[in-house]
């Protein structure tokens, strides 16, 4: 059972890797409560950090909640995700859904950010339609 582990070496620790992740974002998923940055970080495993604003998140309890939830998805899912570092932003709006709501709405972002690129350049750019 130790390969479902959340192991130190999957998480961001380091100002400076959350600065890479921030400056050279190459996948990006959104729901108006959450916001997924991801940078591929060379590694054979994802990595994960969370930048949960008192702002945002008034309340230790559920700032808390929000990061227990995401870090359980990310263990769970963390064989099926690219090699990439992954910073978790939280909006207003999020201590309004209940777990199974985050749940579902993080475990969509994964599978967003897992799909390929169907031809799209990884540097964020669209090719424009005919």
């Amino acid at each position: 059972m130790s390969e479902f582990e959340f192991s130190r070496q999957l998480r961001l620790l380091k100002p400076a890797e959350f600065k890479r992740v921030f400056d050279n974002t190459e996948l990006r998923g959104s729901t108006p409560q959450m916001l997924v940055l991801a940078s591929a970080n060379g590694l054979d495993h994802p990595r994960i950090g969370f930048v949960l604003a008192k702002k945002q998140i008034k309340h230790a309890v559920q700032r808390n909640r929000v990061k227990r939830l995401v870090r359980e998805s990310c263990r769970l899912n963390q064989h099926q995700l690219p090699a990439a570092d992954f910073v978790i932003l939280a909006r207003s709006g999020i201590t309004e859904l209940d777990n199974q709501q985050i749940r579902e709405m993080i475990d969509a972002l994964w599978f967003r950010l897992k799909r390929p690129s169907h031809g799209r350049p990884s540097n964020g750019k669209r090719k424009k339609r005919r």
